[in-house]
C-alpha cells in the first residue's frame, strides 16, 4: 500500500491539510458515538432526561477511560515519530512493540477496578437516586468493552504517524456508522433502552478495533506490530511524553464530574438534575467542537515530530503557522455555529421547552472563549510533539486551575448558573499565559535542536 504522506518532503502547507483534514473528521465522526447515544437516549418515551442525565454521568468518566488510549498513543506516537525521522526504525519498531502491550495490560486491569466500584464511583460523581439506575446500567455494560476502546483509539495514533491519516479516519468512521446504525435497533425495536446504547457502542468500537489491528498487524505500514523486545524505558519514555495529554484528558472530564457536582448541590433538590441534563448537552457541543479541534492538533503532531527528529527546523515552524491558522478557522465557524444554530442542536436531545431554553443558554456561555482556546490546543500539543512535555503539562494545568477557581467561586457568589461561566474564563486566561510561553521558549528550542549533532540512523534499539 502506497504511503499516503511523506512527512519529510511533501509540501508543508498541502502535507498539514492532508493530515489535519482526516484527523478532524475522525474526529468529528468519533463525537457521534457520545451524541448519537445521548440524541436517541433523551427520546426515550417518559424517562428521556432522566435517562439523559444519568448517561451524562457516565460520561466524563468513559472518556478518562479512554484517556488511557492518549497516555499511550500520543505518547508513543511522537516519540516513533521522531525515531523514523531520525532513521531508527528498528527503535520505532521496539516502541510500537511496547505501546500494543501496554494498552493491552491497561484495558484488563481498568476493566476490572471499573467493573467493582462502578455504583459508588457514579454516585460520587453526582447521580442522584433518581439517575444512578440508568447511570449504572449504561456504564456496566460499556466497561465491558474497555479493551476494543483504547486499543482501537491508542493503536490509530501509529497509523497516522506513518503516513496513513485516511486509513486511521476510514476505521473511526466505520466504528461511528455502525453505532448510529445499531442504536435505534438496540434502544427502540429491542427495547433495551440505555443497556442498548451502551452495546451498540461496544460492537462498533470492536469493529475498528478489528480494523486498525488488522492494518497493523499487515504488510502494509513501514513499521508493523512485533512481539518482543520490551523494554522498560521504552515504556517509561512512553508515559512521560503521554501523561500532557492522558492528563489534559483526565482532568477535563474530573471538571465536568465537578461541574455536575456543583449544580447538583446549588441547584438543590428542585433544580439540580435539571441542570446536569443542560450541562449534558452543552458538553455534548463541546465535544463536537474540542474532539476535532484535538484532530487537528493531535493529528498533525507526527509532522512536527518527524521534521523535528530530522532537523527541519523551517518545517516544523511553517507546519505550525498553518495548524494555527487551521484551528482558528475551525473554532470561529463552531462559535457562530453555537450562537445560530444551538437551538437546532438541543432539539436533538429533549423536547421540554424548559430544558431547551437553559441549555441553550449554556451552550452560548461555554462557547464564548473558543478562539482562544484554538490556539491553547496547538501550543500544547506543539511542545508534547517535541517531546517538550514540561511545557505543555504546565501549560495545561494552568487552564485547569484557572477553570476549578471559577467553577467553585462563581455559583458561590451568583447561584447555580453562573458555574457555567468556570468554561469561557478558563478558555481566555489559560490561552494569555500559553502564548507568551510559546513565545519565548519555541524559537529557543528549535534553535537548540539545530545546534545539536545529526544522529546516526541506526537499526537497533
Amino acid at each position: 500500500m502506497r504511503q499516503e504522506n511523506d512527512l519529510g518532503k511533501d509540501p508543508i502547507g498541502r502535507l498539514v491539510l492532508r493530515v489535519a483534514v482526516p484527523s478532524m473528521l475522525a474526529q468529528f465522526v468519533n463525537v457521534l458515538y457520545s451524541i448519537v447515544d445521548r440524541m436517541y437516549i433523551g427520546n426515550i418515551a417518559g424517562v428521556g432526561e432522566l435517562a439523559l442525565a444519568g448517561v451524562g454521568i457516565c460520561g466524563p468518566v468513559i472518556t478518562m477511560i479512554g484517556s488511557v488510549a492518549s497516555l499511550v498513543g500520543i505518547g508513543g506516537a511522537p516519540l516513533m515519530s521522531i525515531r523514523l525521522g531520525e532513521g531508527k526504525k528498528e527503535e520505532a519498531r521496539a516502541i510500537l512493540a511496547n505501546a500494543f502491550l501496554m494498552l493491552c495490560t491497561l484495558s484488563l486491569v481498568l476493566t476490572g477496578i471499573l467493573y467493582a466500584i462502578r455504583r459508588p464511583m457514579l454516585l460520587f460523581f453526582g447521580a442522584s437516586a433518581d439517575t444512578i439506575p440508568y447511570a449504572e446500567t449504561y456504564f456496566s455494560c460499556y466497561v465491558a468493552g474497555t479493551i476494543f476502546a483504547l486499543l482501537s483509539t491508542g493503536m490509530s495514533q501509529f497509523i497516522i504517524c506513518q503516513g496513513y491519516a485516511k486509513i486511521a479516519m476510514f476505521s473511526v468512521v466505520l466504528g461511528a456508522v455502525l453505532n448510529i446504525l445499531l442504536d435505534p435497533v438496540f434502544i427502540f425495536v429491542l427495547r433495551m433502552g440505555v443497556a442498548g446504547a451502551a452495546i451498540a457502542t461496544v460492537l462498533s468500537q470492536l469493529a475498528s478495533c478489528c480494523f486498525v489491528l488488522r492494518f497493523l498487524f499487515g504488510p502494509w505500514p513501514p513499521v508493523s506490530i512485533s512481539f518482543g523486545g520490551y523494554r522498560w524505558r521504552i515504556i517509561r519514555r512512553i508515559l512521560v511524553i503521554g501523561f500532557t495529554p492522558f492528563a489534559i484528558i483526565a482532568v477535563d472530564n474530573i471538571m465536568i464530574i465537578a461541574m455536575n457536582m456543583v449544580l447538583q448541590h446549588y441547584g438543590g433538590p428542585d433544580r439540580g438534575d435539571l441542570l446536569v441534563t443542560c450541562a449534558t448537552i452543552a458538553q455534548s457541543f463541546m465535544l463536537v467542537v474540542t474532539m476535532p479541534l484535538g484532530g487537528i492538533t493531535g493529528g498533525t503532531q507526527s509532522i512536527l515530530s518527524f521534521n523535528y527528529g530530522a532537523r527541519h527546523v523551517r518545517r516544523v515552524r511553517a507546519g505550525q503557522r498553518r495548524i494555527f491558522g487551521l484551528c482558528l478557522a475551525f473554532t470561529a465557524v463552531m462559535t457562530l455555529a453555537a450562537w445560530l444554530g444551538g437551538h437546532g442542536f438541543v432539539r436533538l436531545f429533549t423536547d421540554d421547552p424548559e430544558v431547551a431554553r437553559q441549555a441553550r443558554w449554556a451552550i452560548r456561555v461555554c462557547t464564548l472563549s473558543l478562539l482562544p482556546l484554538g490556539l491553547q490546543y496547538e501550543i500544547v500539543d506543539g511542545f508534547t510533539a517535541i517531546g517538550q512535555v514540561r511545557y505543555s503539562l504546565t501549560l495545561s494545568f494552568w487552564r485547569k486551575f484557572v477553570y476549578f477557581v471559577a467553577l467553585f467561586a462563581c455559583p458561590a457568589i451568583w447561584g447555580a448558573e453562573a458555574a457555567f461561566f468556570a468554561e469561557p474564563v478558563s478558555d481566555l486566561l489559560g490561552p494569555v499565559v500559553s502564548i507568551l510561553v510559546y513565545l519565548l521558549a519555541m524559537n529557543r528550542i528549535l534553535k537548540k535542536r539545530l545546534q545539536t549533532p545529526d544522529p546516526a540512523p541506526a537499526e537497533t534499539t
